[in-house]
């Protein structure tokens, strides 16, 4: 499995965006979100950092095939939040359970600089591999949607 990670330095072509989007859209199945809300966070990681956005995409493959990917936003509150946020990650579903996830995900946190949260919900098969990882739960993350009241 080769690893690349585009940045402000190395950034994606629109094109590539477009499919990374639509493949985390699919991988991510019902934990995921609509392509465009993952085409922001996207572009929100290959922001420059001078705008306050920034992070960066990791793309796994395997013989030129696109089998996983990762999205990391920054913050920018370090000190009181964690520095980075791992808005997305999913490994396709023909090479799941074959170690994938869990070699792109310790890349991930090895290429990031400083402490990263990640929201998954409790029924998340991929909640093992964080807590294995070391992810732990600090708080209870408790939120309000205005447009629900």
């Amino acid at each position: 499995m080769k690893i690349t990670y585009y940045s402000t330095a190395n950034p994606l072509s629109p094109e590539k965006t477009d499919a990374l989007s639509r493949f985390l859209h699919r991988e991510l199945e019902q934990y995921g979100d609509p392509v465009e809300s993952i085409r922001k966070a996207i572009e929100y990681a290959l922001d420059d950092p001078k705008n306050g956005r920034g992070g960066h995409v990791a793309i796994a493959t395997e013989n030129g095939k696109t089998i996983g990917a990762a999205v990391v936003n920054r913050t920018g509150m370090e000190s009181y939040i964690p520095e980075n946020i791992l808005v997305y990650i999913a490994v396709h579903r023909d090479f799941r359970g074959q170690k994938f996830g869990k070699r792109l995900l310790s890349s991930v946190i090895s290429e990031t600089e400083g402490a990263i949260a990640l929201h998954v919900e409790p029924d998340n098969p991929a909640f093992y591999l964080y807590r294995n990882l070391g992810f732990g739960n600090k708080y209870l993350e408790m939120r309000l949607d205005k447009r629900d009241c």
